[in-house]
């Protein structure tokens, strides 16, 4: 009883102590603060070495008990040509190849010192493990076996002395000549699930390697980083600003302090031109490079519309700064990069006002503050649900913002919206059944990654939306956010939501729930295709022949008749096996229009009509609710125009002219 008796006044001692630190140190808590990391680090500029101590507070979330931990090394991923990221990336990410042929390219880190706060060496059990592949040799994710278990509640103190080499930035981190972008460059702990949490059956680490195309997934934590560097140098963090200190030796230490956030990452260059704005209570703090300091505006403008869409239509911003880096143009492949209220753009000199990239790259990455950030996805192995989501509300501000067909390039003769450009980008794929969206980051075939997670997601998350409807689509949104911020939501928690809010909204007019979308849409691989296959009018012949009549048979003659009738036929087929809900708008030549509803099951649907007018044109989905089709230019048929040869090409040249501009709304 005695032994059981300490383990469990030890358990609440423990306990109590991590709980008045992490939640000392500010007020409420938004998150559960499983982590709290204390930092103090100093970068050499010119060895591109940062030297940290770390002290780490871990708490076991679950009821199991945890005899090891396991931390993400991701900066190994740099370390040489065998581990796993640079296998399947061959040194080269969205378009960026390493560059150089010698040591100061390649990036690692390392552990010098892991011990308990009671004095016992960890550092001596560490191994290399590697959960997702059988490359033994990837260094990116570490095995740490602990002398005394974890208990149920209760919480460890590591005290983590560490050295972190940066490689010359060509995917996401590292420096380039006196620009620095310090991201993944830690020992970063793992995420322990407990059994119910996300899809985990039982209690599990979550603790991927780096790969090629996944980003990231951690505990909601505590950072406090003391940054110490040369005094020339501007530094943009995570969080806030709290002090700096000037020190004897040349050297500034930048103290910030970040509550609720998933990551910690910052930059330092010389020759930052800093902006600062404001939105509302929120400080925005721009680090520009000189030559585009005259694109402040773009930034900030672009931000706050951002900003404002957000609170709108999901939830408040609830953090108090907001960093926007701008890197040069050597240092590119740091760009788009997304941290908790810190992020990098991307710009180009002199760009034209009417090519919006900057912009989108802005709107993009601060909605990963919302995505990947406050609803914090796991994007190893739901990379839609973060990539995917967060395009969706790009192109919506986006589209809202610049105009629906000029908001990414915007002349006058020349134009198209960011929503058609995502659509385009996953119709016009040259096997769009190539996967299914729910997949690993790392499992997508070659070119698949990002047309699935980013593109279609998008593309099918806009068909719900123009199918449920304005309102709906919001209340599904906020519901979601409010429910699953500062937690770890999955793709069934989602669909959960969806079913909810729809049935509620709107009963069962899409079925008893809306499982039969994501069956087609996220879990399935088939395409929608739905295509008008034919018009025909025929003159209704007057009756002639022998009729009976009041016991007689009677001749009746063929005769004319002013009252020209047509049996009129519309027919659709479907060539996809993707299954959606159509309309079908039918023009007739007298101007009345009839709209059909149809279930689209049937491989082939046709609609008949007598009457005296014909069947001039017809078009499915009027309304273009259905961007998920793959084709639209199927969408629509006339019939023959009228025969004067003017008007017959003059009518067939705009006809195709108006189908073209429903799937690529380019020229006006």
């Amino acid at each position: 009883m005695k032994t059981h008796f300490r383990s469990f006044l030890r358990g609440i001692l423990t306990g109590s102590l991590f709980l008045f630190i992490v939640f000392s140190v500010t007020g409420q808590a938004l998150s559960p603060r499983i982590t709290k990391y204390d930092m103090s680090v100093r970068l050499d500029p010119v060895s591109r070495i940062v030297n940290g101590h770390m002290i780490l507070d871990w708490k076991n979330p679950s009821q199991d008990t945890i005899h090891e931990l396991r931390f993400h090394m991701y900066l190994n991923a740099f370390k040489n040509s065998e581990s796993t990221f640079w296998i399947e990336s061959g040194g080269k990410l969205r378009g960026i190849r390493a560059r150089g042929n010698d040591s100061l390219i390649w990036g690692w880190e390392k552990i010098l010192k892991m011990e308990t706060a009671g004095g016992v060496d960890l550092a001596g059990g560490i191994r290399y493990i590697h959960p997702d592949d059988q490359n033994d040799k990837d260094q990116t994710v570490i095995s740490v076996p602990l002398h005394e278990p974890v208990m149920p509640g209760d919480s460890i103190r590591l005290l983590i002395d560490f050295r972190s080499k940066l490689p010359r930035i060509f995917a996401r981190t590292g420096y380039f000549d006196d620009y620095f972008l310090v991201a993944q460059w830690f020992p970063k702990i793992g995420v322990y699930e407990p059994a119910g949490m996300r899809y985990a059956v039982k209690g599990q680490w979550n603790c991927h390697q780096f790969h090629a195309h996944s980003e990231f997934y951690a505990n909601f934590s505590v950072y406090k980083v003391n940054i110490t560097l040369p005094e020339k140098f501007i530094v943009g963090a995570v969080g806030e600003l709290t002090g700096k200190k000037q020190n004897d030796d040349g050297t500034v230490t930048w103290h910030y302090e970040a509550y609720d956030v998933v990551d910690f990452a910052w930059t330092a260059s010389p020759h930052f031109k800093v902006v600062n704005d404001q939105w509302k209570d929120v400080k925005i703090r721009v680090l520009l490079q000189p030559e585009h300091f005259d694109q402040a505006d773009r930034h900030t403008q672009s931000v706050k519309a951002a900003l404002s869409f957000f609170n709108a239509h999901l939830g408040t911003y609830p953090y108090k700064t907001l960093t926007i880096v701008d890197p040069p143009l050597g240092g590119g492949g740091s760009g788009g990069m997304e941290y908790p209220t810190f992020f990098t753009a991307d710009c180009f000199w002199k760009m034209s006002p009417r090519v919006r990239f900057t912009e989108d790259v802005v709107i993009h990455e601060f909605g990963h503050n919302y995505f990947m950030g406050i609803l914090a996805t796991n994007e190893f192995e739901e990379a839609w649900m973060d990539e995917g989501f967060n395009t969706w509300f790009e192109t919506r501000i986006m589209d809202s913002t610049y105009g629906v067909k000029t908001s990414f390039v915007g002349f006058p003769k020349f134009h198209f919206g960011d929503l058609e450009s995502q659509r385009l980008r996953y119709t016009t794929m040259k096997d769009p059944k190539i996967s299914e969206v729910f997949n690993t980051a790392w499992g997508f075939p070659e070119g698949a990654y990002s047309a699935m997670s980013y593109s279609k997601t998008t593309t099918w998350m806009e068909t719900l939306h123009r199918l449920v409807g304005d309102r709906t689509m919001d209340d599904i949104m906020k519901t979601y956010y409010q429910r699953w911020k500062f937690k770890h939501p999955c793709g069934r928690d989602f669909i959960a939501v969806v079913n909810e809010v729809v049935k509620k909204e709107h009963g069962n007019e899409f079925g008893e729930n809306m499982n039969w979308f994501f069956d087609d849409v996220l879990y399935g691989t088939d395409v929608c295709d739905y295509k008008l296959a034919g018009i025909s009018n025929k003159k209704v012949k007057p009756t002639e022949g022998i009729f009976d009549a009041d016991g007689r048979m009677i001749y009746k003659g063929r005769t004319k008749s002013k009252n020209v009738s047509y049996h009129s036929k519309v027919v659709i087929e479907r060539l996809g096996e993707v299954i959606m809900p159509e309309e079908v708008l039918i023009h007739f030549e007298n101007g009345k229009e009839i709209t059909e509803k149809w279930d689209g099951k049937a491989r082939v649907q046709t609609y008949s009509f007598t009457g005296p007018e014909k069947v001039v044109w017809a078009r499915i989905d009027p309304e273009n609710k259905i961007l998920i089709d793959i084709n639209l230019t199927n969408n629509s048929r006339q019939i023959k125009p009228p025969k004067a040869l003017f008007w017959r090409y003059a009518l067939k040249y705009l006809f195709a002219l108006q189908n073209m501009m429903l799937n690529f709304s380019i020229f006006s």
